[in-house]
C-alpha cells in the first residue's frame, strides 16, 4: 500500500509544527532556512519531482537559482519575499514556470508548501535580477 503522510490544520503558524521533524537545508547560498520532506526524487524510479515545507525563520533566505521544472509555494504561514520585491502572504498561492530564476527570503518569517517538478540549478543573479532599496541603493 502507498505511504500516505497526514498533516493536521497546515495552516497552523509553521513554528508551532513542533510534531515535524525540521532539518536545517545546508547548501551554499542558504541561510536558516529549515524543511521538512514529504516527498524527494527518486531518479531510480523516474520521479524527478519533491515536495517540501520549508520554515523561514525571519531573515532566512534560500540560494538564488532557477526552475528546471515548474514550482508550486503555498504560503501557509507569515510572508515570503522574493527576489523581484513582490511579497506574498498567508493564503497565497505562487506558481512558477520552467526558467524562472530568483531567490526567496522572509523579513519576518513564513512557512511553505513547496513542489516542484523537476529540480533547480544554482545560478548567479544578473544585474537585472538583482532588488534594490531606494533606502541603501544596494
Amino acid at each position: 500500500m502507498p505511504e500516505i503522510e497526514y498533516i493536521s490544520n497546515a495552516f497552523r503558524s509553521g513554528f508551532d509544527m513542533q510534531d515535524l521533524d525540521w532539518t536545517a537545508w545546508s547548501e551554499p547560498g542558504r541561510a536558516g532556512v529549515e524543511h521538512h520532506v514529504l516527498w524527494a526524487p527518486d531518479p531510480a524510479g523516474g520521479e524527478d519531482s519533491v515536495g517540501l515545507l520549508l520554515r523561514f525563520p525571519p531573515g532566512a533566505h534560500g540560494d538564488f537559482h532557477e526552475h528546471l521544472g515548474h514550482e508550486l509555494m503555498l504560503v501557509l504561514d507569515g510572508r515570503l519575499d522574493h527576489s523581484d520585491g513582490t511579497s506574498y502572504d498567508r493564503g497565497d498561492l505562487v506558481v512558477e514556470g520552467p526558467g524562472t530564476r530568483h531567490q526567496m527570503s522572509s523579513e519576518t518569517g513564513c512557512t511553505v508548501l513547496a513542489i516542484r517538478t523537476r529540480p533547480a540549478a544554482p545560478r548567479t543573479p544578473r544585474e537585472a535580477e538583482l532588488v534594490r532599496t531606494p533606502a541603501t541603493g544596494a
